[in-house]
Order: structure tokens, then C-alpha cells, then sequence
């Protein structure tokens, strides 16, 4: 909640689009989300201003009478409107980014063999929202040629009704693709007694792990027991997975290159993640910020952290040029084909 940091992560995504979103399908959904964000910014402030009535510099007072929003209207309560919005645009914002960059099919294909299924449904989850984006400025655009104006909540009938028939439609279809590729089908079927006993185990297994929690949240003289069983409840969890992943074939026509930028990027990535955790568990205070008493208006800044997040520029300094990219052809995710048996 620090702005000075959600200020930089914005900055970076920013760089990240620049570099290597621009010219990707998805990449156009970007603006969509931006929009958003900035919406949910402006919304943010009046809201918790007239909500929260905390804070020594009062700059108005609304009647008492009125619910809710009756009372002081502080500073701090419009600075931490702001910071509310801030983070939610800095959400957005990355997220886009994230979508308009990442190859998700080679995402796909770079997951375990026990969590290839969940990966197959976060990466449809993940592109969802801006292929519904996509669909949406396509239908604009149609009903615009048609003659439709959009003038306000009335007019937007035409533009639901299409959206809505269209993801049906590609629900529809994307069930049919999966069926027909055998998603989900496993390379021998275990037996009765062997399946009921993986069950189990991972049933014990959760359960070690919701215990282990409960200890470690409610009882702290039992905090050794809290974490033994909780160590023992997520091995006993991976064990699962990896049991399951056994059941489940891939294979590729052409694995991917690894040169020097992923390096680099790799490196990068978890520096930053190792600074920040550091001074997550060091200095706590320092990431987190509130405007309201007794602390200060002013946020604190951590040169190191603010480092640490710069580091997350590198795929924006490191990507490939555009001739680089031509000659190489299209997207490795565009070329391959993921077989599951």
C-alpha cells in the first residue's frame, strides 16, 4: 500500500506493454483495463472520504444527520481513497500487462505434470476477461458500421445480448476441443482400491494441513506440533500430485530455447522477490502505509526496495528486437501443439 512503490510497479508494467505488449492480439485489451482502473482510482476517494470520518485535518463537515456520509471529511480519509485506488489500478494495470507479454501456451507447457490440468484451467481463467475485452471492442465496432450509437446505459443492449451469445459460444466450443483431445483421460485407469487409498491419503493430508494451521493460529505452545503437521500435510500433498501426475502423458513437438535474456530475467525476478521479502520480515512498516493518526502524511521510502522493484524492468530492457522477432517467425505457443492421452 506504499505509494511510492504501487507508483513504480506502474511504471514497470508500463515499460513491460511498451516492450513487448504492444503488438500482441491480446495486448489491445490493454487501454480496457487501464480505463478501469482509473475508473475504480476516481471512485475510490469520495467513497472512503465520505465513509471514514478519521484524521486531524478536517477540510469540511457534512450534517451529522445524514447516514453515512454525515461528519468530518479529513485529509487523511481522501489520501487513503487514493491509495485504495492506486492499488487496485496497479492491479489491473499488471495484470494487463501480464496478459498482453505472456506466451500462455508456453506457460502451459512449463507447468509440472500434476498441476498440467490446473494449468489448462487458470490459463483459460487468466485469458477470459480480455478476450471478452477483445469481443466487446469487435462488437462495438460492428454495430457502430451498422449505425448504432452508443449514448448511454439504453444503447448498450446491443452490445450485450452479441457478447453474451459469443462467450456462450466459445464455452461451448472450448468444451467440445477439450473432449475431443481426450483432457482429463488418464494413461491407465487405477484400480478401485488404489484410487479409494490416494483418496484417502490425500484427504489425511489436507486435513494435517488444516490442523497444523489451527495450531499455529490458536495455540501458540503447540507451535512446533502446528508445524510438523503441517510439513507433513503438504508433503503428503505433492506426494499426491505426483502420483497423479504420473497418470498423465505429454508430449511436444519442439522444446524451447533457453538463452541468455530468460537468464537474466530469472536472476532479476528473484532478487527483487528475495529484497522484498527480506524487508517484509525485517521491516514490515516500510511497504505498508496509512495516512490516518498517529502516523505520518507523508509515506516512507526504502531506497533498496524501490531497487528491488526497478529490477522487474529487465524483460522491458532485455526483449528481443523487432527484426530479431521476424526472423524468428511467430509466437513458439502459435507453432506447437500440446497433446494430452
Amino acid at each position: 500500500r506504499n505509494p511510492f512503490y504501487l507508483a513504480l510497479l506502474l511504471g514497470t508494467a508500463w515499460m513491460i506493454y511498451t516492450a513487448l505488449g504492444r503488438t500482441t492480439p491480446i495486448g489491445s485489451s490493454w487501454g480496457s483495463f487501464v480505463k478501469l482502473g482509473v475508473f475504480l482510482f476516481a471512485l475510490a476517494i469520495p467513497f472512503n472520504a465520505l465513509s471514514i470520518h478519521i484524521g486531524q485535518i478536517v477540510l469540511f463537515r457534512l450534517p451529522a444527520s445524514w447516514p453515512i456520509i454525515g461528519g468530518p471529511i479529513t485529509l487523511e480519509a481522501i489520501i487513503a481513497g487514493a491509495v485504495s485506488g492506486l492499488t487496485l489500478l496497479t492491479i489491473l494495470v499488471v495484470f494487463a500487462a501480464f496478459n498482453a507479454v505472456v506466451d500462455h501456451y508456453q506457460l502451459l507447457r512449463a507447468t509440472p505434470s500434476f498441476l498440467f490440468q490446473a494449468g489448462v484451467v487458470i490459463s483459460i481463467a487468466i485469458t477470459f476477461v480480455p478476450q471478452m475485452v477483445l469481443s466487446a471492442q469487435e462488437i462495438r465496432q460492428a454495430q457502430r458500421i451498422r449505425g448504432h450509437r452508443f449514448r448511454g446505459l439504453r444503447d448498450l443492449l446491443p452490445l450485450v445480448i452479441p457478447l453474451l451469445a459469443n462467450s456462450l459460444e466459445r464455452s461451448i466450443q472450448l468444451a467440445e476441443t477439450m473432449e475431443a483431445r481426450g483432457f482429463g483421460a488418464a494413461v491407465s485407469t487405477p484400480t478401485r482400491r488404489r484410487a479409494v487409498l490416494s483418496q484417502l491419503g490425500l484427504l489425511a493430508a489436507l486435513v494435517g494441513v488444516l490442523a497444523g494451521l489451527a495450531l499455529l493460529a490458536f495455540y501458540q505452545q503447540a507451535r512446533v506440533w502446528g508445524w510438523l503437521l503441517l510439513a507433513a500435510g503438504v508433503i503428503g500433498v505433492m506426494a499426491f500430485f505426483g502420483f497423479h501426475g504420473r497418470q498423465v502423458q505429454r508430449t511436444r513437438y519442439r522444446r524451447e530455447a533457453w538463452h541468455a535474456r530468460d537468464t537474466a530475467v530469472v536472476i532479476a525476478s528473484v532478487v527483487s522477490v528475495a529484497i522484498v521479502t527480506a524487508v517484509r520480515l525485517t521491516a514490515p512498516e516500510t511497504l505498508y502505509y496509512s495516512p490516518y493518526p498517529p502516523n505520518p502524511l507523508l509515506p516512507s521510502f526504502n531506497p533498496l526496495v524501490g531497487a528491488a522493484l526497478l529490477l522487474l524492468t529487465i524483460p522491458a530492457i532485455v526483449a528481443p528486437r523487432d527484426t530479431e522477432q521476424t526472423a524468428s517467425g511467430s509466437k513458439p505457443g502459435a507453432r506447437d501443439m500440446e497433446q494430452v492421452a
